[in-house]
């Protein structure tokens, strides 16, 4: 399916969760000197402009990075991720950069990054927004379930891999973990992190339980709620992050600052978060 366009919703919530997280995570991986690659299985366009095309039609981010930006005495990790997204802007919000933009700012020159989308809009969109960048930055325009295989295990033997399909189609759910589990057979000490919407249907919650199934010795679950269920059971009211292999140091990070970033993002009194975690 290639009707889905991450424009639509980039700098909403869910964006904001899964892009402070990745910051996190990518900062960790920095404060060792041996090189790591960033791969990312659905990457999008690479950045995206608010103020003009799809980013305007629901214009989500006003509920998301746009209250996060605006909100006062913030905690130093949010505070950093704000300054980073002001770093791609002037005097006004109008970009908002995707996952593979958020993790350039980690990148060192030994670094590198392997990035895959299957729209041919989009890839052409992040073949331009990377132009220039050399051989540390690969781009492939293939679905990165499929793509992955070839990256796995990367020489360096450390990785942040991102994995955040559209989940329009249903399949993806199982799509995802059949590649963690293949994943994990081909490198099983890489950094995994699986974004995943939270809906008034079965097959998000499914797929977590079977990704716990696995059996993973390291495991990290975050979920963001901002907003009640609708009472006709459709949209999206929060969104979920589950990282196989997170850094040790996540956990404390994340109950430090996720009742801040709940509270900033809440639109009723239904929002609330939950962490979980297992790290040996």
């Amino acid at each position: 399916m290639l009707s889905y366009r991450h424009a639509f919703h980039a700098g909403n919530h869910a964006d904001v969760l899964k892009h402070y997280v990745l910051g996190l995570v990518l900062s960790y991986m920095k404060q060792k000197d041996k090189p790591y690659w960033y791969i990312d299985t659905h990457a999008g366009a690479g950045l995206y402009r608010l103020t003009e095309g799809y980013a305007t039609q629901n214009a989500e981010f006003e509920q998301g990075i746009a209250k996060l930006m605006s909100a006062d005495n913030l905690p130093k990790p949010l505070a950093d991720f704000v300054a980073q997204i002001k770093h791609f802007n002037t005097n006004t919000l109008a970009f908002y950069p995707g996952s593979p933009m958020v993790a350039q700012d980690f990148l060192r020159a030994d670094d590198k990054m392997r990035l895959f989308e299957l729209h041919p809009n989009d890839c052409k969109l992040l073949i331009e927004n990377f132009k220039g960048q050399g051989k540390q930055i690969k781009i492939e325009m293939q679905n990165g379930f499929a793509g992955i295989k070839a990256c796995l295990p990367p020489p360096t033997r450390r990785a942040v891999v991102l994995i955040d399909p559209p989940y329009e189609d249903k399949q993806d759910y199982q799509y995802v973990v059949s590649m963690i589990k293949d994943s994990l057979t081909r490198f099983a000490t890489g950094t995994y992190m699986v974004w995943y919407p939270l809906l008034q249907r079965a097959e998000p919650a499914g797929m977590i339980a079977d990704l716990m199934n696995l059996n993973a010795p390291n495991w990290l679950n975050v979920e963001m709620t901002i907003h009640e269920p609708s009472p006709e059971g459709f949209g999206m009211h929060g969104s979920g992050l589950l990282i196989v292999n997170p850094p040790w140091t996540l956990p404390t990070l994340l109950e430090e600052t996720m009742p801040t970033l709940t509270q900033v993002l809440a639109l009723d009194n239904a929002a609330n978060f939950t962490l979980d975690y297992k790290i040996s």
